[in-house]
């Protein structure tokens, strides 16, 4: 029943939202009901763990060890940016207007409802449903502070990612017709892998390339990439983790949950797909990286190296790769997220983006300062936190398969991408220090949700607990080999 819950209680949490009631109000059930949620994505990851499929109704909702895996961070991150949103909406508000407070809490546990139905629902088509709705129900949240520049945001974000929905449900008609041609089976990702060796190979593959273009406008990857970097840098900060940590992950699971369907046609060449992809997606996030003056674009375009580097590791193939595939996903949800509450505490003290103008927080804010630099060492990919192992991880790998051109190259990118990042970190951090008239007091809440973020941050890169190693590691076996 545990599944059932966790569908219910963000929609229950919407509606109590729009209570007008004590001003927290909202932001109180809002952290409750989170946190019961990840509670309740916690005990069902110790039973995938165990090998045990978690199905509450069958053949429409129910979990395996992968859905278990993103259903675990999207609610972990949901918990902490509700923690973070306590302290940094109400200073974003003008004049405190309650209602919009109100409003913001009721889609926001829209949004974390339609991710969290993502990795539990079984039907492919409904899962197509649940991608779209995660759009439908954050469209809102990226234009939260009614700018010029957050409306352009946020009309980009809709327009680019629908046109992707259209491709991705042609996609999924075709995968349907070729599920019948065998006898019907049951329209989901069991049934998938159940029907393929049966599936036309050509149809197969021309399901697949709609899927990838279509899903993969709203991961992010090159040249479908455009709307990321703008919504990233005008949504608030713990909408930002939740779009940059998890709503990436979650449309990559679907994708990923292709990978054991096509592999019984090697013909198809999914790996080579998804390799290309994964490398444009990694080396012009890279460059990009480089010339960017905003430090919350700054993180968005290292979202879409991350996942180039997941796509790259999916199609070298092996447990090995798949492996470090399924750890770089866990590594980045957690990762990206503390990034952005990082830098929404340097926003709410300094009150500008641009990193220019940014410098010698480590003197006027001590805090900002050391949440950007671990934040930035860390996605960069710096040793001892657990991206720099999973990337070590899938560069080994790509060497034991040979591939050396891809991993070459691979390599290069994350190198320039770790220069990119670090360079204006260094300088906001330990630059001359600048006087900003603007500055805020940071909130008790704010420096919570950053403690709590930051604890599987350092924790992973030096010791993952045996339960989670399982859960990677059957995570990894159900890509296939």
């Amino acid at each position: 029943m545990e599944l059932i819950y966790i569908i219910i209680i963000p929609a229950l949490l919407a509606g109590l939202s729009l209570i007008p009631a004590h001003r927290k109000f909202a932001s109180l059930v809002t952290i409750l009901g989170t946190l019961v949620v990840f509670i309740l994505s916690l005990n069902i990851a110790f039973s995938a763990a165990d090998g045990m499929e978690v199905v509450a109704v069958k053949n429409w909702i129910s979990c395996d060890s992968l859905g278990a895996l993103v259903l675990l961070l999207v609610a972990f991150v949901g918990f902490t940016a509700a923690i973070f949103s306590m302290g940094y909406i109400e200073k974003n508000v003008e004049e405190k207007n309650q209602r919009k407070i109100r409003h913001y809490y009721a889609q926001y546990n829209l949004f974390l409802l339609s991710m969290l139905a993502v990795p539990i629902i079984s039907q492919v088509a409904l899962v197509w449903i649940a991608v779209e709705l995660t759009t439908l129900m954050s469209v809102f949240l990226v234009s939260f502070k009614n700018t010029p520049e957050a409306l352009e945001a946020s009309w980009k974000y809709i327009v680019l990612t629908c046109m992707g929905a259209a491709f991705a449900l042609l996609g999924i008609f075709i995968l349907y017709w070729g599920t019948s041609i065998p006898g019907h089976e049951k329209f989901t990702w069991a049934g998938l892998i159940v029907a393929s060796p049966n599936i036309p190979p050509a149809l197969l593959k021309t399901a697949f390339v709609f899927v990838l273009i279509g899903f993969g406008t709203k991961v992010g990857l090159v040249p479908l990439h455009t709307w990321l970097p703008d919504a990233h840098s005008q949504a608030p900060s713990p909408v930002c983790a939740l779009l940059s940590g998890v709503e990436t992950t979650t449309v990559l699971y679907a994708i990923l949950r292709l990978l054991p369907v096509l592999k019984i046609h090697p013909s198809i060449g999914a790996e080579t797909w998804l390799i290309v992809f994964g490398i444009i997606s990694v080396g012009v996030a890279a460059f990009l990286i480089i010339q960017v003056k905003d430090y919350k674009r700054l993180f968005a375009f290292s979202t879409i190296e991350h996942m180039g580097i997941i796509m790259v590791a999916a199609g070298l193939g092996g447990y090995g790769s798949h492996y470090g595939a399924t750890l770089q996903i866990v590594s980045h949800a957690i990762t990206k997220s503390f990034c952005f509450f990082a830098a929404g505490i340097a926003l709410l003290f300094v009150g500008r983006q641009d990193i220019a103008s940014v410098r010698g927080l480590i003197r006027t804010s001590p805090v900002a300062a050391i949440a950007l630099i671990t934040g930035g060492l860390a996605i960069a990919g710096a040793p001892p936190f657990a991206v720099f192992l999973s990337e070590i991880m899938i560069l080994k790998s790509g060497l034991v398969n040979g591939q050396y051109i891809t991993t070459g190259l691979l390599a290069l990118f994350i190198i320039i991408a770790f220069c990119g990042i670090l360079f204006p970190i260094n300088r906001m951090v330990f630059g001359k220090p600048t006087e900003y008239s603007e500055k805020t007091n940071l909130s008790v809440t704010n420096i919570f949700a950053l403690v709590v973020a930051a604890v599987p941050v350092i924790l992973l890169g030096f010791y993952v607990p045996r339960p989670l190693q399982e859960l990677l590691r059957q995570a990894a076996a159900s890509l296939g080999r």
